[in-house]
């Protein structure tokens, strides 16, 4: 199983970067990373479980994980040479 190359985490809420192989307009094949959310909570029977939606309280700690996942990606950005410029949305 794939593991993620970073993860942030707030209370139950955590974000993970996920590195994505993907081909750029002009050819170039290079690795993208990509966030994802989840919540981890206790159902009825105290099984852990995952969700991807969040209560009022829980929505600061989402921003939180993906603030700091996105500040992840763009430092990384600063050193990578394979970085297009012109496809890179800030």
């Amino acid at each position: 199983m794939a593991r993620p190359t970073a993860k942030y985490t707030a209370g139950q809420v955590s974000a993970a970067l996920w590195e994505n192989e993907v081909t750029t307009r002009s050819g170039q094949k290079v690795t993208m990373l990509k966030a994802t959310v989840e919540r981890r909570y206790k159902d009825k029977d105290g099984q852990w479980k995952s969700s991807n939606s969040f209560s009022r309280n829980e929505i600061p700690l989402a921003i939180y994980c993906l603030q700091k996942s996105f500040e992840h990606i763009i430092e990384g950005q600063k050193d990578d040479e394979n970085v297009i410029e012109e496809e890179a949305v800030y």
